[in-house]
């Protein structure tokens, strides 16, 4: 698979005045931008997100990869945890870094997913509800969508869940999110996958998964 030409760049994001580092990979005519929300613990080098924009920049898409956290939260949240599971803290970042990108006259016309992970899905879906607007598509990889609580049923943007077969305790609090959405969505299981994808070619389905879903629903 020949990727297209692509332009790489190192971006600070102003999110409601917090600097936060990200990197933005742009293609010519692109079908829509995708956002991705690392998970509990991980960051914009996470290796399994790479991994999929790599795929969806080769499908023709925008990718951005962005921390949730500052430096200096990133240190606490390594000792204590504290910001992981703050949804609505890590919510808040997405909403800033979705109003960020509408700002940027290249991009207001650009059509909007999101790619959420663990911890991060949740906090990509209370987006979703409370950008209705701006948001085209969600996908959620090994995800905790129940922790967006009462937000799921405002979510109005198709959602794909997308679960590994072995992660038992995930896939059953992804079936009762997905009884709350409203909007139209999946779940997907993945044969043979635990809760980080790591088994053989069960990432490769997920990109596979992801690609498909945004094309479905971010293409004119």
């Amino acid at each position: 698979m020949k990727t297209p030409d692509v332009l790489t760049q190192k971006v600070t994001i102003m999110a409601n005045g917090v600097p936060l580092e990200g990197d933005l990979t742009l293609l010519e005519n692109a079908l829509g931008m995708v956002i991705f929300v690392h998970g509990s613990g991980s960051s914009r080098l996470s290796p399994r997100n790479q991994q999929v924009a790599r795929y969806l920049n080769a499908q023709g898409f925008s990718t951005l990869l962005f921390d949730l956290l500052t430096d200096d939260e990133n240190e606490v949240d390594q000792l204590t945890m504290d910001y992981r599971f703050d949804i609505p803290l890590l919510s808040k970042r997405i909403e800033g870094t979705v109003d960020w990108l509408l700002s940027q006259p290249s991009f207001r016309a650009m059509k909007i997913g999101l790619f959420g992970a663990s911890t991060g899905a949740a906090a990509a879906l209370v987006c979703a509800a409370n950008r209705v607007p701006s948001i085209t598509a969600v996908v959620s990889r090994g995800g905790r969508p129940d922790l967006a609580g009462t937000h799921l049923e405002k979510v109005l943007a198709p959602t794909l869940l997308i679960v590994g077969s072995h992660d038992s305790d995930v896939l059953k609090l992804n079936k009762q999110a997905g009884g709350q959405l409203r909007c139209e969505n999946r779940l997907a299981i993945v044969e043979g996958a635990s809760h980080l994808f790591t088994e053989r070619g069960t990432l490769d389905e997920v990109c596979h998964l992801a690609a498909a879903w945004f094309s479905t629903f971010m293409q004119d």
